[in-house]
């Protein structure tokens, strides 16, 4: 019995210990995280690595409403092409991925 009560209250020390431990190092990481992503050259490069992406994903759309347009029904076909003559009435190629506020 008393090696069972000396057990469990090893248990308990080392969950109190190792919690304390534990949050000063959660914290200490959450810090750094907050400090990398408030980083200008970090914040340069994700918009940048955004704006990239929607190009690319325009000209996909592009390409491959050109390519499969005649290739699907005829209802779907001509919902592409309404979102085509959309995206060309407003002056830029594609609004996926941007918020309207």
């Amino acid at each position: 019995m008393r090696y069972r009560l000396t057990f469990i209250a090893g248990v308990a020390l080392g969950y109190v210990l190792g919690t304390r431990a534990g949050r000063e190092r959660y914290e200490q990481l959450k810090k750094s995280a907050r400090q990398f992503t408030e980083n200008p050259a970090v914040r340069n490069a994700a918009e940048s690595a955004a704006h990239s992406g929607r190009d690319i994903a325009g000209k996909a759309y592009h390409s491959v409403g050109d390519k499969v347009g005649d290739k699907v029904p005829a209802s779907v076909a001509e919902r592409v092409r309404s979102l085509r003559d959309r995206s060309s009435r407003n002056g830029f190629e594609d609004d996926w991925g941007t918020t309207n506020t």
